[in-house]
């Protein structure tokens, strides 16, 4: 059966439209994107297939283009709108948060951070650098390192940080392996960074660990 034969409330598009996009499955909101189906099967049958096949919603969009091409009804046409609608969504998250403080949307802040670095498959170690309302200036990503370590130079960022006016800074790096929970050695790091920048009145407000879907606060913790 078509999908146009189905009862109309549900039916992918019109259940987004009366319902929200919330009410979607993982399934019904990836068959709104293909749009249509492909032997035999319809778009919600094929996304179906595609999440068992890549085994996730998430690692469909992380396939790289020659496995992602694999997939039926894809290629490297959708491959690239898919790209241009994640690359989108972050610039949404980036405007959104340069018109907020960063301290009153902590949310937010977090929801960016995550978009930003979740799924690197290296360490990244990046500063959210904050003017003297923490009114964003500018997300720099400003260290890279291996799957397990990443080499932060405090002199660097205090450079960065003078050169952009910044009266404050949030420390933030990904642990590629999922888990997010900070190791002594980012405790280290964030000590050194910290007295590095006290000395010319920067603050560090926090220092966020982005893991697979959960993200530890230094903060929150009471480590600064």
């Amino acid at each position: 059966m078509s999908i146009k034969d189905w009862p109309e409330g549900e039916r992918p598009r019109e259940k987004l439209l009366s319902r929200g996009p919330a009410s979607l499955s993982d399934a019904e909101l990836l068959a709104i994107f293909l749009r249509t189906g492909s032997r035999g099967m319809d778009a919600v049958t094929l996304a179906r297939t595609l999440l068992s096949q890549f085994g996730s919603l998430r690692q469909l969009l992380q396939a790289e283009p020659r496995q992602f091409c694999e997939g039926p009804g894809l290629g490297l046409a959708k491959y690239v709108q898919l790209q241009a609608s994640l690359e989108l969504m972050r610039r949404f998250l980036d405007e959104k948060l340069v018109r907020e403080h960063a301290l009153t949307s902590p949310e937010l802040t977090r929801q960016y951070l995550q978009a930003q670095l979740r799924d690197r498959g290296r360490e990244v170690f990046a500063l959210l650098l904050l003017d003297n309302q923490h009114r964003v200036i500018r997300f720099h990503e400003l260290f890279f390192g291996t799957l397990d370590a990443a080499a932060v130079y405090p002199r660097e960022i205090v450079a960065l940080a003078l050169k952009l006016g910044a009266a404050a800074v949030i420390l933030v790096h990904n642990h590629p392996s999922g888990v997010a929970e900070p190791s002594r050695a980012d405790r280290m790091i964030t000590e050194r960074i910290q007295a590095a920048l006290g000395l010319l009145d920067i603050r560090v407000l926090d220092h966020l660990v982005v893991g697979d879907g959960e993200t530890v606060s230094f903060a929150e913790r009471g480590w600064l």
